[in-house]
Formats: structure tokens, sequence, C-alpha cells
């Protein structure tokens, strides 16, 4: 038996134990972590550098993007590392500073998708206030408060979790350190204190849900109501990205923690957590860009931009030499 004082480390599942499954495990993650990098950097980029997109629903956007950008590189770097030098260790500091980090981007993200709900609904369904209900200011500060939420959920997740005595060793049924492995590691009743507060975090996360159903109900029925079917498309592709996004990660989140016991094991559990915590931020970028004519034409001219500037600088040094 151990208790939380002598534990220095934990150690983590492992995907595979033969050495080529784990290159190959690391080649993969490093391929959705590259897309990642490269799909959320060019939104930031874009979103930030094009004075067109600088309106409340790309704001948010850029926001998302940190985020995920965040919360992935929480966790897949050191599982990426944990495969090529095949260990399974994270340090005790390590492991809540993990769960600290990611508990925080992904509080947020799901305040911030609530949010991006209600810009949603306001655009379509209250157009003529929307610059008075979404203005900069109350842009930045709703942003302000879904980081902030965010960060006090995870303050107060992680210091409630790691300050249970830990008496069932330190191996932990998951690739990166996460809630309810942490529990399972506790002494028996001292859990239900973290329990009690997980399932108020979950009554205010269900508040959030019945808010975003309610909002795209609201959009749906107006956006039926519009005349032209080319002002319906245009509705539908600033709308159906976010709400993909929305049902993307709540159904993998709900899954992960919700799942009936009897249909639990390692194996599905691993692939659920990579579902909900790998997957969404990759894939993001590319869902807002599909249907987005609007980014898509950003993205191009700055591409396009990009490569005459790099043309024109080889000339110029051609000419120079």
């Amino acid at each position: 038996m151990s208790n939380s004082s002598s534990i220095t480390q934990f150690l983590l599942l492992a995907f595979t134990d033969r050495w080529e499954l784990q290159l190959l495990h690391f080649w993969l993650f490093l391929g959705i972590y590259l897309a990642a990098l490269l799909g959320n950097g060019l939104i930031i980029t874009t979103t930030a550098c094009d004075h067109h997109l600088h309106t409340p629903m790309y704001f948010f956007l850029l926001n998302l993007s940190l985020l995920d950008l965040g919360s992935i590189s929480t966790i897949v770097p050191r599982s990426m590392a944990n495969s090529l030098w095949n260990t399974r260790a994270i340090s005790y500091l390590g492991c809540v500073a993990q769960l600290f980090v990611f508990l925080f981007f992904i509080s947020a993200e799901y305040f911030l998708l609530t949010i991006m709900a209600y810009d949603r609904y306001v655009a379509i369904c209250k157009p003529l206030h929307y610059g008075t209900l979404l203005g900069s200011r109350a842009c930045v500060h709703m942003a302000a408060a879904a980081w902030g939420t965010g960060f006090l959920n995870a303050l107060l997740h992680t210091a409630n979790t790691f300050s249970l005595p830990l008496c069932q060793g330190n191996v932990l049924d998951q690739f990166f350190c996460e809630i309810p492995q942490i529990l399972k590691l506790s002494c028996s009743h001292s859990y239900l204190r973290e329990v009690g507060l997980l399932l108020v975090s979950a009554c205010l996360a269900f508040g959030c849900f019945v808010f975003i159903v309610v909002s795209y109900v609201q959009i749906f029925r107006a956006v039926l109501r519009i005349p032209s079917e080319q002002g319906q498309h245009k509705a539908f592709s600033t709308c159906l990205p976010h709400l993909a996004v929305v049902s993307l990660f709540i159904s993998t989140v709900m899954f992960a923690y919700l799942k009936p016991p009897s249909i639990s094991s390692p194996s599905l559990d691993l692939v659920v957590s990579v579902l909900y915590s790998v997957v969404p931020p990759a894939v993001n970028p590319l869902i807002y860009s599909m249907r987005n004519q609007e980014l898509k034409d950003a993205l191009r001219k700055m591409m396009t931009g990009s490569f005459s500037e790099a043309i024109k600088g080889l000339f110029s040094s051609a000419q120079c030499s």
C-alpha cells in the first residue's frame, strides 16, 4: 500500500508493448499533432491578419483555435515521447500540471462553444441587435469569462483530486493524467467529495448543453423562414461547422465519462479518450474551413500573398548577387 505523500511518479497506460507498434503510435500522433498545429495556426494567422475577419464569429474562432492548440499540446507530445523512449512514467508534479492545464483548456473550450452558439443565435435571430449585443468589448468580456471559468474549474478539480489520499498504487489506466483514473487510486470513500464536485460540474455542463440545443432550435426555425435559398445556404454555412464541432466534442466526452461500466475496457477507454482529446483539435480547422467560403478566400489570399512575397524576395536577392 502507498499514500500520496510517497508517490513520486505515475505509470501511464502504454498503447502497446511492441517496439514496432510504439513507433507506429509515435508517427500517427506526430501526424495528428502536425495537422492540428498547421490547421489551427493557419486559422489564428488568417483571422488575426485579415481585417475582413475582424468580426465576433472569427474572434471566437481564433480563441477556439488557441484552446485546441493548448489542449493537444498538453498531452500528445508527452505521449509521443513516452512511446519513443519506451517509458510509461510521468512525475507526480508533471501529472498535476498536465491534469490542470488539460482541464483548463477543455473547460474553457466548452464554455467558448456555448458562447459561439449565442453568437450564431444573435446573428440569425436578432440581426438588428447584433452590433449592440456583440460589440468588441462584449466579445472580449465573454471570451475572458470562458478562459477564466475554465481556469477556476481546472484549479478547483485539480486541487481537490490531488488532496485525496492515494492508496491503490500509482498505475493509471490512461495515456494521460485524467480525474477518473486518479480517483481509482484513492482510498475507500475518500473520493466522494470529488465525485460530488464532478456532479456539480456535470450539471453546469448540462445547462450549457441545453442552452446550445435551444439556441440551435431557434436558429433552424429562423433559417427555414428565410425566403431565398441563397440566404438559407449562407446561414447554414456559418452554423453547421459550429454545430458539427459541438456535436463531436460533446458526444465523445459524454461517451467517455457516461458509458456504462459493463462495456468499459482499457482498450475501449483508450480509443474513446483519443477521440475526445486528440481528434477534435486536429479536425476542427478542417470542419470550419470546409463550408466557410469567407475563411477559404482569406486563407487563399494570405497564402498567395506570402508566395508572391517569397518570389519577389528571391528575385531581389538574385539581382543583388
